[in-house]
């Protein structure tokens, strides 16, 4: 089996058992943007391997340990127990929006993640690889607490910018030991660190230099991060500190009381434990992924910046431990916004939340998708290049293959497809792609997945165009072709929704439910539907707006004013009141602004004429993105009017229908005509929107021209 992480191309075994992480997300704050880079490549990934039949799990957890967490706790007034709780129920349900799919999700603070933990230090313990020091460490006399070098603020020795972190400035990105920082403070409590010694166990990774070196150079890492690696045997591996004093939240090392395992030497053990905990629940041999000698699969997706943890601390004590090293770690570069590091000030540092109070969750998959390859390489989120790629590739390309097709189907053909597929040769130039294009997401080159997955979309889209079946629907003795062409067309947009489907899992279900069938293989790329009844067509993706990107800036904008004045209330409050300050970001609720009523009287309600108008013409706006030109019969007299009712509605589906309408509305000259009334509808938008109805079989005795009363 090939195991290159460069290359990775195992599409094509048989029987394969894979396991699969993302990096653990950390229980102190809220999922954004950056976050949800790893988590799409990975899910998309993990999609793919299940659809093409293997045994595939995808598990994570809350990183949930650590002096950050507990102290954030004493300041919210709960146990870091409680905090964590919250908090993974926060990521959860994002994830879950994000239609990114674990297998299990579980947390650093469980019984299994405590078993391990206590497991690989006693083996290695055993083993000769763990020491004792005595160091001497920066102490906050106030709080009786060990400083870690993020909780220690001062002036840069090199360049003197106030307000820098204990180990590294981020203005002239100068590193250094916290006792050279200048006029240091703790972040805790503001008092002047002092030096105390402690004594604190280490790893010997030194230990396993020879086992890493020949580990990183056979193809477990893609080749930027071997090469970056090689830097730390240059410079002579180091004892690595895996101990805490107290107080910590954590787990307390076996036989060490006052002393808690470091936060990085149990989040990676959180793989282990999440796996247990689903192979418990699953009955799934759980030696056969982690024995020394396993012939399954490992693989961690990770951001760039951890490789040192996953690319030798982590298979050093693997290794140590008598478990199996990972198969190959896959590691991704930062997000960037217009360019920029994603910025508060901005707006364009992005919770997940945030994102999905405006935007559907898939036109990120899409964008991140489109942009995402095997390197590590920072991926840019351009704001209009994402509202334009997605409306144009994802509406304009595949989902206007549907809705050109479905309609006639339904209304010509009764909702039936036709028995033969009439161009087998483009059917079969659609599934010749499915190896490369499977090529493409084995060896994750999403980008180029997607580049031969719209080439096709222009390919049908052409063909539907040269055939134009709107204009051979009106021809006699012409309903056959028409019939096939449509058929067909139907039939290439399910071939395009199978190679989506890692990358669009929702879409992908709405498109099953159209066209009636239970789920979709890698497999049926090869096999059409004829003879096949569907439903009713629904639009399957709605247009990314200008004013929803705005929204969701201006939110993320709002997000932080209200930070920052709970963190000026904060300075305010009086010694008495005053909690203990927190290091890292807390979670901010979204606002929402009380609603204001607007009244009008009876008498100017009873001005509105609301009638009754058969819809005897409907038709596209061109340029035009919501409306639909409808032309009304009120009883002998006909009206104009352009409706906002695209998102839910196809035209042909509207043609004969009874609506209501307002009658006596002053005429509105639009840029696309003049607009002679409103039709009314109901619904909170997009899809889910419908026109009032009075029995379009006029089995009530409605007829158009009538008062509603």
């Amino acid at each position: 089996m090939e195991t290159q992480a460069n290359s990775g191309s195992t599409s094509n075994s048989k029987n394969r058992k894979i396991l699969v992480t993302s990096a653990l997300p950390y229980a102190n704050g809220s999922i954004h943007i950056g976050h949800l880079v790893e988590y799409i490549q990975t899910d998309t990934w993990v999609r793919f391997q299940k659809m093409q039949g293997h045994e595939c799990y995808y598990v994570c957890a809350d990183d949930a340990h650590g002096t950050a967490i507990m102290l954030r706790a004493q300041s919210e007034g709960i146990t870091p127990e409680q905090l964590i709780s919250d908090t993974s129920d926060e990521h959860q349900v994002d994830f879950k929006d994000f239609a990114v799919n674990f297998d299990n999700y579980h947390s650093t603070h469980s019984p299994e993640n405590r078993f391990f933990s206590e497991t690989i230090y006693n083996r290695l313990n055993d083993a000769g690889h763990i020491s004792k020091h005595t160091i001497s460490q920066a102490y906050d006399p106030e709080k009786e607490m060990f400083l870690p070098d993020r909780f220690i603020k001062g002036e840069c020795p090199k360049c003197g910018a106030e307000d820098q972190y204990g180990d590294n400035c981020e203005a002239c990105g100068a590193t250094y030991s916290t006792t050279e920082l200048k006029n240091a403070v703790s972040v805790v409590s503001g008092a002047k660190p002092i030096e105390k010694d402690s004594e604190h166990y280490f790893f010997k990774l030194p230990d396993f230099e020879a086992i890493l070196k020949d580990w990183t150079a056979s193809g477990h890492l893609q080749d930027e991060i071997k090469n970056k690696l090689q830097e730390w045997f240059e410079a002579g591996l180091q004892e690595w500190d895996i101990s805490r004093d107290a107080p910590y939240f954590g787990f307390e090392i076996p036989n060490a009381p006052g002393k808690f395992f470091y936060v990085w030497l149990d989040a990676p053990i959180g793989y282990i434990a999440s796996f247990k905990n689903l192979c418990d629940k699953k009955g799934i041999d759980f030696d056969s992924f982690w024995e020394a000698d396993s012939q399954t699969e490992l693989y961690h997706f990770i951001g760039k910046d951890i490789v040192y943890f996953h690319g030798l601390f982590w298979p050093a004590i693997l290794h140590g431990s008598g478990f199996r090293t990972p198969t190959a770690i896959f590691s991704h570069g930062f997000l960037t916004v217009e360019g920029k590091k994603m910025s508060k000030s901005r707006g364009t540092f992005i919770k997940a939340r945030t994102y999905l109070n405006e935007l559907n969750p898939e036109h990120l998959r899409y964008y991140f998708s489109a942009k995402l390859g095997s390197g590590v390489t920072d991926l840019d989120l351009n704001l209009e290049d994402f509202r334009l790629r997605v409306n144009s590739d994802l509406v304009g390309k595949v989902v206007n293959i549907a809705s050109r097709c479905a309609g006639f189907v339904k209304k010509k053909f009764n909702s039936t497809l036709s028995d033969t597929i009439s161009e087998p040769e483009l059917f079969a130039k659609f599934a010749d792609a499915s190896e490369p294009i499977a090529e493409h997401y084995e060896k994750r080159e999403f980008s180029k997945a997607i580049r031969e997955i719209m080439a096709l979309a222009d390919l049908a889209n052409q063909y539907i165009d040269e055939k134009k079946p709107w204009q051979a629907i009106k021809e006699e003795g012409r309903e056959q072709e028409v019939h096939d062409v449509c058929s067909m067309g139907l039939n290439l947009f399910r071939q395009l929704m199978i190679y989506l489907s890692p990358v669009l899992p929702l879409m992908a279900e709405k498109t099953c439910d159209f066209l009636n069938i239970d789920s979709m293989q890698w497999s049926d790329i090869q096999t059409p539907l004829t003879g096949h009844k569907i439903k009713k067509f629904k639009p399957l993706m709605m247009r990314v707006e200008k004013d929803k990107v705005q929204a969701i800036i201006d939110a993320s904008k709002e997000e932080l004013q209200t930070a920052e004045k709970k963190e000026t209330a904060k300075k305010q409050e009086t010694p008495e009141e005053k909690t203990a300050p927190i290091a890292s970001e807390s979670d901010l609720s979204h606002i929402q602004a009380d609603p204001i009523s607007d009244t009008i009287s009876f008498d100017d309600f009873a001005k509105i004429d609301l009638r009754i108008a058969k819809i005897i013409k409907a038709e596209h706006v061109e340029k035009a993105d919501k409306l639909l030109h409808l032309t009304l019969d009120l009883g002998g007299e006909t009206r104009n009017v352009f409706a906002g009712i695209k998102s839910a509605y196809a035209p042909e589906d509207l043609e004969g229908k009874l609506t209501v309408m307002v009658a006596n509305l002053a005429p509105r000259k639009m840029r696309f005509g003049v607009s002679e009334g409103m039709v009314l509808a109901a619904g909170p938008g997009g899809e889910d929107l419908w026109i009032l109805n009075p029995e379009g079989d006029q089995s009530n005795g409605a007829q158009p021209g009538m008062k509603v009363k």
